[in-house]
């Protein structure tokens, strides 16, 4: 199915890396991106998954974007192309909240939504 959320991920992650941001350490500084809150993903790791986010045993929760200081300064809730992005509304303003974010994304892969 191409309008499902590991599609939507798929997209996200090389938006994320287009502008900037980083899932992986290297020369530009350490990863700015976290996919599940302590874990850290490797590239090999990533790479297996293909184009199948959903074979993951836990799944990816929020994106958490990381500020030059290391505190989480946004998350970013993942939905399927034909989902509104506002679906996961709730659940990521209790995890901004936990985390002490100031904004949260929504995005399934077409739209874009930023609130603070």
């Amino acid at each position: 199915m191409d309008g499902n959320e590991a599609h939507s991920r798929i997209k996200i992650n090389k938006l994320l890396d287009e502008a900037g941001w980083r899932f992986f350490d290297d020369e530009n500084g350490q990863a700015n991106i976290v996919l599940e809150q302590n874990v850290k993903i490797t590239k090999t790791f990533l790479d297996e998954l293909g184009n199948n986010f959903e074979k993951t045993k836990n799944g990816f929760t929020d994106y958490s974007l990381l500020g030059t200081d290391g505190n989480v300064i946004a998350v970013l809730e993942a939905k399927a192309e034909h989902l509104s992005p506002l679906v996961g509304k709730e659940q990521a303003r209790a995890y901004a909240y936990k985390q002490n974010a100031r904004f949260i994304i929504f995005s399934n892969r077409t739209s874009v939504l930023i609130r603070n």
